[in-house]
């Protein structure tokens, strides 16, 4: 099936009445845009999205199914048909940001369904490193617990880590409208170099995208040849 990788902008010379209606104010308003990009041609989300910053303005890395069309006319968009030729072994740099958690049962009743998921940085703290004077810094947990979170799937999504670099973890509240209580969730950036193991599983994932909460920006695996 074809897919589309696009990178979207604002456009250029918009006055503050119209930046004021395109600039997104927090990640359920990220979603909403990106959402209304599709939205007469699917009621379900089939795409992955990416935030990154230029100077004052955000702009979006979006891959999708449909080639996303901005009716309101405030961002340019830039697609073009994404259909990798990948072969076994090929070398790929990448880019991730991710939602890394582990998901757990909370009793073991085989009658409770409920799960739990668990931020692997604060999990590592707490088990791994429960001594805080003797704890490493934080950085080197941030690296541990994600080079280790993204090892665990990197077998089902079909490459090998060939190097890994995990930083930027940061913890979010996010507010739903009508909500009472907002959502917590954290997010890590990883950096590196993959080697394809198998084409089918490694195409099904950048599709897919890797890990929990796409709706909020997090999962889209970029990638570019060596």
């Amino acid at each position: 099936m074809m897919s589309y990788l696009s990178r979207i902008r604002l456009k250029p010379g918009l006055d503050l009445a119209q930046l004021a209606k395109a600039l997104p104010t927090d990640a359920y308003a990220e979603h909403k845009l990106i959402w209304q990009l599709f939205s007469e041609r699917s009621d379900t989300r089939d795409f992955l999205f990416r935030r990154e910053q230029q100077g004052h303005w955000p702009f979006f890395y979006v891959l999708s199914r449909c080639e996303p069309t901005d009716a309101k006319n405030l961002w340019d968009i830039e697609s073009r048909p994404f259909q990798p030729r990948l072969a076994p072994g090929e070398r790929l740099a990448f880019a991730l940001r991710a939602n890394p958690v582990r998901v757990r049962k909370i009793s073991d009743d085989p009658t409770i369904k409920r799960r739990r998921r668990d931020d692997v940085v604060a999990d590592l703290k707490k088990h791994r490193y429960p001594d805080r004077p003797q704890r490493p810094p934080l950085a080197a947990i941030v690296h541990e617990a994600g080079t280790e979170w993204l090892a665990e799937r990197a077998e089902r999504c079909g490459f090998e880590i060939e190097s890994v670099h995990a930083d930027g973890y940061r913890q979010h509240r996010l507010y739903k409208p009508g909500a009472d209580r907002p959502i917590s969730m954290s997010t890590l950036e990883f950096n590196g170099v993959l080697r394809v193991a198998n084409v089918e599983r490694f195409l099904e994932t950048l599709h897919r995208g890797i890990g929990p909460a796409k709706a909020f920006g997090c999962g889209l695996l970029l990638v570019k040849r060596t």
